[in-house]
């Protein structure tokens, strides 16, 4: 087993690491910014030592600068979270090059999957669909425009490097082909540092399905079962659950079975995720990229299934054998997860920041949160927007419906807006209840989602009397200075969620 990493990352995402090696006596090393200096995950840590400036390009984008601290700190790993460098097969290289575990795939490996392009060949290489795709450089040439014709418009244009929606564009017509794929070579290139791109059939209905996996260095690739993640807006994902809705016991088994295929045609070890469109309507799915890394929702495999992810990372790295069978994995309930962001979906999903006054998880059985701030820290503009992950484990889909929204009313948050109004519209919509969507949904019904209804007015003012009791139990204790202002006061009141 390794005896001491660096995580290369910060937020929820490095005390979710951090836990995983202090269950398996693994010594934590964080790295943080300027910005970053006050979160949870620095006091957490083993051992935490200064990293940069704020922007992430002066900080948790430097390669250089991470491998030094590794070196420095007798670091014999580096976990890179999800983000930032996660699926960089430079970094991946400089660790292997530095004599240093990189806990994820191999570089050679993230080359291959981590450009959509190659990706789709490994696919076609295991003989699994993949939708009609077509090369294409920074412009709309006579080449380009020649073969997408010939797979017909709608087409999606997309970055071949990265994910996360950056540098996605619909494209109608040739007109709109035109435009669009310099428009989308210059976002590809300022945010993953390649201006490829692929153009690919629109499906116009379709689901997304991602099957998670992990390998080991020894030959064997186990799936841990599917995650349903259609619920998105601008493809980012809302909420994922498991198992999906939308799947039969049989088109389960074949789905895992292909991302198995892939992983396995291109030869992949540690954790990663084979993500599918599917025509629920036809029964049919396609092939649409490999994340090489860990996923943001993780947990909800973990909930189902019991088994510790990031633990099996850190064992894969290590050299060991991964310690289960395929037959001894399976799904027990249904798990949800939603991303609590500090955005306000009543001002167009408008960033939220500031100081959090209180920040209050709930705490029920069954109810899990991997948040990475705590009451009294502060949400910059330097990086992305995820405060925490609410996730919920019942017996079923219904049950676990239930639970989120009692978890999400009694999750209080009061500085900074947050999505958990927008998750509690979303849970209740007739449509979502029944399963019945797809991963244009979100953005059809974005009227009815973003309306303030009584349940949240309700929950703003439980929010507010919970804070008040907070400040009379400070002020008794002689801390009432820890809490800035008194939200029943003539002042204009916090941003409540």
């Amino acid at each position: 087993m390794l005896k001491k990493i660096l995580i290369a990352n910060r937020g929820e995402i490095a005390l979710r690491v951090i836990r995983a090696c202090r269950k398996l006596g693994v010594v934590s090393v964080a790295a943080f910014s300027d910005a970053d200096a006050h979160l949870p995950f620095v006091r957490e840590a083993d051992e935490a030592h200064y990293l940069g400036p704020s922007p992430s390009a002066e900080s948790y984008l430097r390669i250089d600068r991470l491998i030094d601290l590794a070196k420095t700190h007798g670091c014999e790993g580096i976990h890179p979270g999800y983000g930032f460098l996660a699926e960089n097969a430079a970094f991946a290289k400089a660790c292997e090059d530095a004599g240093i575990e990189f806990i994820g795939p191999d570089s050679g490996a993230i080359d291959r999957l981590g450009d959509k392009r190659h990706a789709k060949a490994v696919a076609e290489q295991a003989g699994v669909p993949v939708t009609p795709w077509v090369k294409c450089a920074g412009e709309a040439d006579a080449e380009t425009i020649k073969a997408v014709e010939s797979i017909g418009f709608p087409v999606m244009i997309k970055p071949a490097a990265g994910g996360g929606g950056k540098g996605m564009h619909r494209a109608d017509s040739l007109d709109d082909l035109k435009t669009l794929i310099p428009k989308a070579a210059r976002e590809a290139k300022a945010s993953f540092g390649d201006d490829a791109l692929l153009v690919e059939k629109f499906l116009p209905a379709p689901r997304h399905i991602e099957v998670q996996i992990v390998a080991d260095k020894h030959g064997t690739v186990l799936h841990f079962f599917e995650r349903e993640c259609s619920l998105q807006r601008r493809h980012q994902k809302l909420l994922e659950e498991t198992p999906s809705p939308s799947l039969s016991p049989e088109q389960r088994k074949k789905i895992c079975a292909d991302a198995v295929a892939i992983a396995k045609a291109a030869n992949y070890s540690n954790a990663g995720t084979c993500e599918f469109l599917f025509d629920e309507k036809a029964g049919t799915w396609y092939f649409c990229e490999v994340n090489t890394r860990l996923q943001v929702e993780h947990p909800v495999t973990e909930q189902v299934t019991g088994v510790d992810l990031v633990e099996l990372q850190l064992r894969v790295a290590s050299g060991e054998k991964l310690p289960l069978k395929q037959e001894q994995i399976k799904q027990n309930g249904h798990a949800i997860e939603l991303r609590i962001n500090s955005e306000d979906p009543f001002a167009d999903f408008m960033p939220s920041l500031g100081y959090i006054e209180a920040f209050s998880p709930p705490q029920d059985e069954g109810v899990r949160v991997d948040a990475g701030y705590h009451t009294g820290d502060s949400v910059t503009q330097f990086y992305d927007s995820l405060m925490a992950k609410l996730i919920v484990h019942a017996a079923d889909r219904k049950a676990a419906t239930a639970l989120a929204l009692k978890a999400l009313a009694d999750f209080l948050v009061v500085g900074v807006a947050t999505t958990i109004p927008f998750h509690m519209n979303l849970l209740q919509h007739p449509d979502v209840v029944a399963g019945k969507f797809d991963i244009h949904w979100v953005e059809k019904h974005m009227p009815e989602l973003t309306k303030r209804g009584r349940s949240q007015e309700a929950a703003v003012i439980a929010a507010l009397m919970e804070y008040r009791h907070l400040l009379k139990v400070r002020a008794a204790q002689g801390k009432a200075g820890e809490l800035a202002f008194d939200p029943w006061s003539s002042s204009s009141l916090p941003r409540v969620r």
